[in-house]
């Protein structure tokens, strides 16, 4: 997707279906916890838990259709905002070559002190890899 920089894709498993043979609700922010935790992994790399760490504060999910067993998902993963304390970011899920949404996402994180998990600044040099990464020509 033109406007996100970085994905995660994974396959729909069986425990993952209800009843009705479509991905239960609540698996959707499994989904994205996957894909934010590949983002912040990349960027991050070594430095990640170090001393920075984050809690999720908010989520607003929209559902626009259905993934189904054995679909191959696209999580697609931005960052929209860095504040002093929070960071907004967007999701969206496709199914594999498709580019009409199953889902939209924006989540609002809250960074922790990892060792009090009280509300902390968002360290500089996380600060400065999101804005390299988010704001980085697609090459």
């Amino acid at each position: 997707m033109v406007d996100y920089r970085f994905s995660h894709r994974l396959k729909v498993r069986y425990s993952e279906i209800d009843g009705q043979k479509i991905v239960f609700n609540a698996h959707y922010l499994t989904y994205i916890d996957v894909a934010v935790s590949e983002y912040f992994q990349t960027l991050l790399e070594h430095d990640l838990g170090t001393t920075f760490d984050f809690v999720l504060a908010k989520s607003t999910i929209e559902y626009k259709r259905s993934a189904y067993l054995n679909d191959w998902l696209t999580i697609w993963c931005r960052m929209d905002k860095v504040g002093n304390k929070s960071m907004t970011m967007n999701f969206m899920i496709t199914r594999e070559d498709e580019v009409e949404p199953i889902l939209l996402a924006e989540i609002i994180y809250v960074s922790v002190d990892p060792e009090t998990m009280l509300t902390s600044p968002v360290p500089d040099f996380v600060r400065e890899r999101i804005e390299q990464f988010e704001l980085e020509p697609n090459q």
